[in-house]
């Protein structure tokens, strides 16, 4: 009778594992992304800074592909806001969203340690 517990507390050890080291790859790959998020936000503020310190009648070019379209300072400072406000909003997304992953899969392992700890007494 020992035998069919000690393999379902291995089956479900071995679940956990599989979590941990999901929820592992999942923490990494969000860290990448915000970060990666965060350093375009950064860049586009810091172009905005020198943008906004040239003279008006400065001729500004965007990039399209393989061309240049000029355009007004006024439009590349809008752009550059834009690129900034979108980076922080997926950065908030992303960190709402991993976090509210978490409680769940905290809950999970909660669970199965109390299961766990309760079939071995």
């Amino acid at each position: 009778m020992a035998a069919p517990v000690d393999l379902e507390l291995k089956k479900a050890f071995t679940e956990l594992q599989a979590k941990v080291i999901d929820t592992q790859q999942k923490v990494k790959l969000a860290d990448i992304q915000i970060e990666q998020l965060s350093k375009t936000k950064k860049h586009a503020h810091l172009t905005d800074t020198e943008v906004m310190m040239l003279v008006d009648e400065t001729r500004m070019y965007e990039g399209v592909g393989r061309m240049f379209i000029l355009q007004s300072k006024g439009v590349i400072h809008n752009q550059l806001l834009e690129k900034q406000r979108i980076a922080e909003e997926k950065i908030k997304e992303l960190e709402v969203s991993f976090l509210a992953g978490n409680d769940d899969e905290s809950r999970t392992l909660n669970v199965n340690k109390m299961l766990f700890a309760t079939s071995l007494v």
